[in-house]
């Protein structure tokens, strides 16, 4: 598409739907045609739930809204349908045609012939029925690959385009700050760092596809206090620019991410949906962000009923409008008939409805959605015979060889050895006690975003669409000759004792225990882990503790294997436990993933994204903490984890030696090389994860002891070693300086080479000379970390 020569129009085609037209230009003259009500209709969703008999869609009856009247509406237009195949269970052949179908009547409706933009949720696979379900963020994190998790992201927007959808509500980029907070396991990790680069990887797979990708949740909504879900957020500028707005700022920049979604919460009393310094000042002015601000679902109407900045439904709208969002979803409440009665009022200026229209009348041309060729067939029903509802029924398979097969590449790297004692793998065990509440639970290697937490279980009656073993029977696959006695112990969060004692007593026949604990994921108090679902500590839930205690004392070794959506204090188990295992809601195939952890035909080499803390209670659960945030002679309280970002072992073993640094100083505008060779000296194939973190002796504010600045992962056969080389950019070095600015300040670094962030193997003292140097979002975001094949040792 052209979007700089003006090409000359015929009189039949409108110069909006002219593809060869400046899409500017195209915009603007939409603009000048439209009515107000028709202006502001693009600036709204409707919540609707797609057809399983192939029919129009339905709107979605939700009890925070009342219901809509389409037929009112779709002569004004539409601006987005929100979560046609995520609201109700439908086969993806029928829900496309359902989606066609109603898309033919939206554009057929208004005067234009504007379709609308579809989104779905898309936060562990696209949140459709029999859609493939991956691991949760935190699985991606556990990676610690970018470049699988940007396949994963495509296979995902693939999927998503090919039935006719436009845009993925994902992903979260809140850096965790309290692992209480239930939406852990929908974040990344506790590193800004990494959960920038493995988000924004995400981005460009999802966006590579055609699908737009929305950053959540803008910002700080996992800093809220005491980790409760919308709670006030209380951090200081520094923190939020050092800390929680990176990640965006990678995703923006390099990802291409073309939305972005406000949080619901207020930092320092003000709301974000309602922060133009936040929205407009520094996403649109400073960042030059150029797509589109959507609402947190109810956000809008959330400043009058929450936060109490607004007056009325259309005070929120005007304040909204005001600060820079652009769309409001899940669907027409404030900027409905309310924002029409304040700009007709007075009370909102129409120029604010004009440059959020322009946005969204943009996006939707670079979709091809005001193009005079649109059609509403999505790509899958291509061919198909439309008429023919029942022909059409299990036509699209949303759960490929292919993307199973990718999701459990993710879900085996994503498999955290946290100990071992030699237990593992284990190798032809006679007898296995099989324990806990998630042993023989489908669903336990799902998160809440899944769709079959998320809505299924809403539908008892329809089967779940996917295959989701258990672990009991993917052990028994693995583990043919073995007699497996499986005994529940205690539920997730029911605190039953009941059953420990027949579970003990499977452990003393047993020749292995393996210790199956954790989460159930839900929504609103639902689960244990997940939306609405925050803990108040960090002690297993339920009775799970009281289970792994009596079965340490069993006398049989004891394998504790989470399945869990944080990180979960483990006592007597971080010491007594044979070995541990930890797994964030691997997905789909996350038990074939464990099994074969277990068994070793998977060797272990993921990395923990957020440290598993010592006690429930030991907060902050970060390591990116200033010294005073270390444990110290004056508190008895020792937040010292038990087992720090970044760590995890392997059956292999890694030795990591010559390292070699360059000149050692660098000016501030400048760069650092090193190199270092990491050999495999076990008996096996393995992949190790060098993490490079920086260490600020000295600096004009507090800095955190140390924080990731570059990772890679490094896979090795035995005996094979690799050089490794690293080059530091000075930029990697700036923080937010006592002027509010992002400055490089000279002076000694210390450039740890380290397993893990407690877990240092090299270090480089290395020095920047010269002036402090002032520097901004176009920093250079990566110390990088090559691996050359041809340079192998």
């Amino acid at each position: 598409m052209n979007t700089d020569v003006a090409v000359e129009t015929t009189p039949e085609t409108p110069l909006w739907n002219d593809p060869a037209q400046p899409v500017a230009a195209r915009v603007d003259a939409l603009i000048g045609a439209m009515t107000l009500q028709e202006k502001i209709a693009q600036l709204y969703g409707v919540w609707v739930g797609a057809s399983d008999q192939g029919g129009e869609v339905a709107p979605h009856q939700h009890d925070m809204e009342e219901a809509v009247d389409l037929d009112a509406l779709l002569p004004a237009g539409l601006g987005q349908l929100t979560r046609p195949f995520g609201t109700v269970p439908v086969d993806p052949a029928l829900g496309a045609l359902s989606l066609m179908r109603t898309q033919a009547r939206i554009a057929s409706a208004n005067r234009f012939g504007i379709p609308a933009l579809a989104h779905e949720e898309c936060l562990a696979g696209f949140a459709a029925w029999g859609a493939t379900a991956y691991p949760v963020p935190l699985s991606w994190g556990a990676t610690f690959d970018p470049a699988l998790i940007r396949s994963m992201a495509g296979a995902i927007g693939r999927d998503m385009r090919s039935v006719g959808v436009h845009q993925g509500l994902a992903p979260v980029l809140d850096v965790v700050r309290d692992a209480r907070w239930g939406r852990v396991e929908e974040t990344i990790g506790e590193d800004p760092y990494l959960v920038g680069t493995i988000g924004t990887a995400y981005v460009s797979g999802l966006e590579s596809a055609g699908i737009v990708a929305t950053l959540k949740h803008f910002v700080g909504y996992s800093a809220s206090r005491a980790g409760r879900n919308l709670a006030p957020t209380s951090v200081g500028p520094r923190e939020r620019a050092d800390v929680l707005l990176p990640p965006f700022e990678m995703a923006i920049r390099e990802g291409g991410a073309r939305s972005v979604m406000h949080a619901y919460t207020d930092t320092d009393g003000v709301p974000s949906a309602a922060d133009e310094a936040l929205l407009t000042g520094l996403l649109r002015d400073t960042w030059d962000f150029g797509g589109t601000v959507v609402a947190d679902y109810f956000g809008i109407a959330f400043l009058k009923t929450l936060h109490g900045v607004a007056g009325d439904f259309g005070d929120a709208a005007g304040t909204a409008l005001k600060a820079g969002v652009d769309v409001e979803l899940p669907t027409v409440k404030t900027f409905g008939a309310p924002l029409v009665e304040a700009v007709t009022e007075g009370r909102v200026p129409e120029e604010a409805v004009d440059r959020a229209l322009r946005r969204v009348l943009t996006q939707k041309a670079h979709l091809g959605l005001l193009d005079p060729d649109w059609s509403p067939v999505p790509p899958a029903l291509d061919g198909a015979d439309l008429d023919d509802t029942e022909a059409l029924r299990g036509r699209i398979d949303l759960d490929r060889t292919a993307n199973r097969e990718l999701a459990r590449r993710i879900a085996e790297q994503a498999v955290v050895l946290l100990a071992n004692d030699g237990t593992l793998p284990l190798t032809r065990p006679r007898r296995i006690a099989l324990v806990g509440p998630n042993a023989t639970e489908a669903t336990a290697v799902l998160g809440c975003y899944s769709f079959p937490l998320h809505v299924g279980v809403q539908h008892p009656e329809v089967p779940v669409g996917l295959e989701l073993p258990t672990l009991r029977e993917t052990l028994t696959a693995e583990f043919p000759d073995a007699e497996i006695t499986a005994v529940r112990g205690t539920g997730v969060d029911d605190g039953d004792l009941s059953g420990i004692g027949a579970a003990v007593d499977a452990a003393r026949d047993a020749d292995v225990v393996v210790a199956v604990l954790g989460d159930r994921a839900g929504l609103f108090g639902r689960g244990t882990s997940g939306e609405g679902c925050d803990a108040e500590s960090l002690a297993l839930p339920g009775a799970q503790q009281r289970l792994l205690d009596a079965l340490l004392d069993s006398g049989t070794p004891v394998v504790t294997v989470l399945l869990a959506g944080r990180p979960y204090a483990l006592g007597r188990a971080v010491a007594e436990s044979a070995a541990i295992v930890q797994s964030f809601f691997p997905g789909e195939e996350g038990t074939h993933a464990i099994a074969g952890v277990l068994s070793g035909r998977v060797n272990p080499s993921g990395r923990l994204p957020v440290s598993v803390p010592r006690g429930p209670g030991a907060q902050p659960s970060t390591y990116l903490g200033a010294r005073l945030a270390q444990a110290s002679e004056v508190s008895n309280i020792d937040p010292t984890p038990a087992f720090g970002f970044g760590h995890g072992l392997s059956y292999t073993t890694f030795a990591w030696g010559d390292l070699t640094v360059g000149t050692g100083q660098a000016p501030t505008d400048g760069e650092f090389t090193l190199a270092l060779t990491v050999r495999n000296t076990g008996d096996r194939a393995g992949a190790e994860v060098v993490q490079l973190y920086l260490h600020d002796p000295v600096a004009s504010v507090v800095q955190p002891v140390q924080r990731l600045v570059g990772y890679t992962r490094v896979p090795l056969e035995a005996g094979e070693a690799r050089r490794v080389q690293v080059t530091v950019p000075a930029d990697v070095a700036s923080f937010t300086g006592r002027d509010g600015h992002r400055v490089v300040e000279p002076g000694a670094l210390e450039l740890r080479l380290a397993a893990s962030s407690s877990d240092t193997r090299l270090t480089a003292t290395v020095t920047l000379t010269g002036p402090a140097r002032r520097v901004d979002h176009t920093r250079r975001f990566h110390a990088v970390l090559s691996q050359d094949p041809a340079e192998q040792v």
